[in-house]
């Protein structure tokens, strides 16, 4: 499953005395122009404009049963993989986006249509990513993506022991991913194509932490230049989490001593490695989990996804974000419209929509968003 471009970033246009003290203080220098387009000061029910930044989900079928999805527990919708033709009739609903994002709760690489859904969207001028595992990233799926136009490429690895690695993602598969990364580098260089970026996202959990310095090692020995921290994101209200989904697991609330030295070890490592190293949400690993030492009572407040981003299902449904579906148990609750039902110009602005602007700038968010920011990060 693939956490998020969690992933994922959000801001806006404003002028950063707009952010001091906010959590978008740290990210507005990182942030694409496809984020940087609602003021925070602004916000309403109703939003002025259609989403730059859309979430497709091209597939919600994976081949992996990691404890940390939900998918792997539950089935939220009908299984389903998006045919070429209702692709079409999701991204025609966008006529402003800028960025999109072709992941979901699944694996990308199941849906053989993904390089020409790339390609189509390349040819808009939208800057095109994805989330995999990578197990399943053979030598020609790496040139379809390369000649496809992809920017980015990024690939989930929570682990760099083959132990850890099985017993977070339900399989024995470490060994298959570095050789399919390593490969998908040389023929990158190969071909001398300069995209798409690769990079390796880890879920940092108690059980993996102090494994990261080594996956910082490992990204170097497979020629993959970047590597990501980001936060587990769980059922906080559930009585009774699956799986490896309950708080117990994560870091943001207990940022300690030793995970600040590992942080700082591997700060140190990724410049000796020439390793770009980072956090999700455009910001540094650090800044991302000292958060929790002075996060703000009310940080949902500061969110702007659902004014600047749309989330799609394969099967159509519009939901507020991509972190919702690890952050309730209330799947139904989060589903805002359908674009195959109804145009998306509507839904953006719709009753359920406009209700859900209005709590997340309340004291009473939704649950999926009253835990954001204060048990993980926004």
């Amino acid at each position: 499953m693939h956490k998020i471009e969690s992933a994922v970033l959000m801001s806006s246009d404003v002028q950063k005395s707009t952010l001091v003290g906010s959590p978008l203080e740290a990210k507005a220098d990182y942030l694409p122009e496809a984020y940087r387009s609602v003021d925070p000061a602004t916000r309403a029910a109703l939003s002025e404009q259609q989403p730059h930044c859309v979430f497709i989900e091209v597939t919600n079928h994976c081949n992996l049963l990691c404890e940390t999805c939900p998918r792997t527990f539950v089935t939220y919708e009908e299984p389903k993989t998006l045919g070429w033709e209702n692709f079409l009739k999701i991204v025609d609903q966008f006529p402003d986006m800028e960025r999109a994002v072709l992941h979901g709760i699944g694996e990308p690489l199941i849906n053989k249509d993904l390089p020409r859904m790339i390609a189509h969207l390349k040819a808009r001028g939208v800057y095109v990513l994805f989330n995999t595992n990578a197990t399943l990233l053979t030598p020609e799926w790496s040139r379809k993506l390369i000649e496809s136009g992809l920017d980015e490429m990024r690939c989930s690895i929570d682990g760099s022991d083959p132990k850890t690695y099985a017993i977070i993602r339900g399989a024995p598969l470490l060994h298959k991913i570095v050789s399919n990364l390593t490969e998908f580098t040389r023929i990158q260089r190969e071909m001398q194509a300069a995209t798409p970026r690769a990079s390796i996202w880890m879920t940092g959990m108690k059980e993996n932490i102090q494994e990261l310095p080594d996956l910082l090692r490992l990204a170097s020995k497979m020629g993959v230049p970047e590597v990501y921290l980001q936060r587990m994101v769980y059922y906080y209200e559930a009585d009774a989490a699956p799986g490896l989904m309950e708080d117990g697991h994560g870091l943001f609330d207990q940022f300690d001593e030793q995970v600040e030295q590992i942080i700082a070890t591997c700060e140190t490592l990724a410049g000796e490695l020439g390793i770009m190293f980072k956090a999700s949400g455009a910001t540094s690993p650090r800044h991302s989990l000292e958060a929790s030492k002075q996060r703000d009572h009310q940080p949902w407040k500061a969110c702007l996804r659902p004014w600047t981003t749309a989330y799609i299902t394969a099967n159509g449904n519009a939901l507020p974000c991509c972190i919702s579906p690890f952050a309730t148990t209330d799947y139904e609750s989060l589903k805002l419209g359908n674009v195959f039902e109804q145009p998306f110009v509507e839904i953006w602005d719709d009753t359920r929509y406009q209700q859900w602007r209005e709590k997340l700038l309340s004291d009473t968010p939704h649950p999926a968003c009253a835990g954001c920011g204060v048990h993980w990060s926004l």
